[in-house]
């Protein structure tokens, strides 16, 4: 099997997944009170179809997706809606949500099983759409409208890369779920019409790879890509070009070069969504960092607490930061009290050993933000016209063709928050293209 990679940039970075990779998922108890956000998700948010005093039943909708762009939201527990108010989010926002308090009952809605090979392209959108899946790598956009493509495709992607620093969710899943991650990798070929279908894997997984070809062996039209261990290599873009030599033009889709691409945990929701029709109402994290007592990939229910997934995992000393998502693209923890999302795939409790501080010295031209950029930018640049307010000589330049890796922040020797200037660059563009 050859090593796959894109060609562009890229670096290298340390792993830090010995402390969770060798570690069955587990999982942690319903919180005795859930609290569910109507917006976790790209796009717009729910409209609640619950009233409080109202009884729910756990994997009932709780949350009306009225836009295209949106995904309804379900209970993770059963029990009373007890309130529908704003609470934190885990950056700091504020989100609509309802609360639930447990009853301990979990006292389920039916379950309609299905075949998929009976169903029309339009129904299984719709059985994706009414389970709430979304993309469940960190994007949240909704998977629905991914399945329904503007133009043909020949190829869906699984992106098993996980070559974020510290998470580990996705390779335990290919280990302990294989088959139902191949099942919902069948499931989206369907919806969309595609010829075959690869599950890339980064190299450094060897033991997944074995699996995944064991268990895919009968599919002449399913298997599995090496990739070579290179950030940021589980990038959409970047995994399309390693393993199909296709180049997403700039501003453009996968759709725009026959493929699309969905996160490992996302196939096996589709699975659960569309041969069980369950709602997605929980989800496997990785909680790692030398500041947590016990580091482990857990199964939790939407809505919980994250002070309980870390008591769940031994608790934690005095970190430095914590992290929601992986250390390179992940955002500060601003409130434990916030509840896990659908598209938070870890929780790192670092200690000061395990982070550098953005000190924004001058830059002294040394190029390698430009070297390392996987897109082929100036980050140094565009950094710069970010703030001294030139967004239009940074949209010039292709500011919104940055994929937000942080490389160039990482390998910067001057400390400068690069990734971070382009980000608010980005905004500014975006909304501007929004009032025109």
């Amino acid at each position: 099997m050859g090593n796959k990679t894109f060609p562009r940039g890229g670096g290298h970075i340390p792993h830090r997944k010995d402390a969770t990779k060798n570690k069955p998922v587990m999982a942690m108890p319903a919180p005795q009170q859930a609290v569910i956000p109507l917006s976790q998700h790209a796009g717009a948010p729910c409209r609640p179809v619950v009233k409080v005093g109202g009884r729910v039943k756990l994997g009932q909708k709780i949350g009306e997706a009225e836009q295209y762009v949106s995904a309804p939201v379900h209970a993770s527990v059963s029990g009373e809606v007890v309130e529908i108010t704003e609470r934190p989010l885990l950056d700091g926002t504020k989100s609509m949500c309802v609360i639930i308090e447990n009853d301990g009952l979990d006292e389920a809605e039916p379950l309609v099983a299905q075949d998929y090979s009976r169903l029309s392209v339009s129904q299984i959108a719709e059985l994706i759409r009414e389970a709430g899946v979304v993309g469940l790598g960190g994007a949240g956009f909704p998977t629905h409208v991914k399945v329904e493509p503007p133009k043909p495709v020949d190829t869906v992607l699984i992106n098993g890369a996980e070559c974020e620093p510290y998470l580990t969710c996705d390779h335990r899943l290919m280990l302990e779920q294989p088959h139902k991650l191949i099942e919902g990798l069948k499931i989206l070929m369907q919806a969309v019409g595609a010829r075959q279908g690869i599950i890339g894997v980064e190299v450094n997984k060897p033991e997944v790879i074995r699996v995944l070809e064991q268990a895919c062996a009968e599919q002449s039209y399913v298997r599995v890509a090496g990739l070579k261990v290179k950030y940021p290599q589980g990038a959409e873009k970047q995994l399309i070009k390693a393993i199909l030599g296709r180049e997403v033009p700039s501003g453009g889709l996968p759709a725009d070069v026959g493929c699309i691409v969905q996160n490992v945990q996302t196939a096996v929701a589709v699975t659960d969504a569309v041969v069980h029709g369950v709602g997605l109402y929980q989800r496997v994290i990785t909680v790692a960092g030398a500041a947590v007592y016990d580091p482990r990939n857990v199964l939790v229910r939407i809505g919980t607490p994250i002070r309980d997934v870390i008591d769940f995992c031994g608790g934690m000393g005095n970190p430095a930061a914590i992290i929601a998502g992986g250390p390179m693209t992940g955002q500060l923890v601003q409130d434990l009290t916030a509840p896990v999302v659908k598209p938070l795939s870890g929780i790192l409790v670092l200690s000061k050993d395990e982070i550098s501080y953005e000190l924004n010295q001058p830059c002294i031209r040394c190029a390698r933000c430009i070297d390392h950029c996987p897109m082929g930018l100036q980050p140094n640049f565009l950094a710069d016209w970010s703030n001294k307010g030139l967004y239009d000589q940074a949209e010039r330049n292709h500011i919104m063709d940055c994929i937000e890796c942080s490389l160039c922040s990482y390998v910067c020797p001057a400390k400068r928050g690069l990734c971070r200037s382009i980000q608010a660059g980005k905004q500014v563009v975006r909304a501007g293209k929004t009032a025109v």
